[in-house]
Parts: C-alpha cells; sequence; structure tokens
C-alpha cells in the first residue's frame, strides 16, 4: 500500500465515488422514469470500474486491473439487455396506443 499524499488523493476519491454511487443507487430504486434507471445503474458499474482501478493504483495489484476489465464488459453487457427490454416494452406501449386509437376511430364513424 501507498503511503503519503498519494494515498490520501486515493482515498479521497474512493471516498466521493463511494457516495456518488449511493446516489445512483436511490436514483435507480425512486426513477421516475425506467430510462433513469438504466442510466443509473450504468453510472453504478463505471463508478465501480473506477473504484477498482483506483484500488489497483494504491495496492500496487495489477491484478485488479483485470477484474475492472471484466466487470466493465459485464456491466456493458447488462446495460445493453435492460435497453433492449426497454425498447420492446417502449414498442409494445406504443403499438397498444395505437391500436386503441383506432378502434375509437372506428367507434366514432357513422
Amino acid at each position: 500500500m501507498r503511503a503519503g499524499p498519494a494515498s490520501a488523493f486515493f482515498m479521497g476519491c474512493l471516498l466521493v465515488l463511494g457516495t456518488l454511487t449511493v446516489l445512483c443507487l436511490v436514483r435507480a430504486i425512486r426513477g421516475p422514469k425506467l430510462a433513469d434507471r438504466i442510466m443509473a445503474v450504468n453510472m453504478i458499474g463505471t463508478m465501480t470500474i473506477a473504484m477498482i482501478a483506483i484500488l489497483a493504483a494504491l495496492l500496487d495489484e495489477p491484478v485488479l486491473l483485470d477484474v475492472a476489465l471484466v466487470y466493465a464488459v459485464i456491466s456493458f453487457v447488462s446495460v445493453i439487455v435492460l435497453t433492449k427490454i426497454y425498447i420492446g416494452i417502449y414498442r409494445e406501449k406504443k403499438h397498444l396506443f395505437a391500436q386503441r386509437r383506432a378502434e375509437r376511430r372506428e367507434e366514432d364513424r357513422p
């Protein structure tokens, strides 16, 4: 582990990133929209990667950088899957809305 001002800086960065991660977790839980939740989950993944990279520098463990890369790939894939689900839900709602509008037009015709 490093000593001196660099260590204090790294610990400060970890503290700030930890606080921001908790705030993103609150946003992921509260919403209000699904897109906000997806963005919050993506930010949590990004900040976690940054925290792992800072720990790798702080502890002089280059193996942690490999862990950060693997976590980056997993985070990327999970955001892609969540976005695909969101797009599917959006298209389904849009289709149902168009069907209802067409049914109302049919009912209003004499």
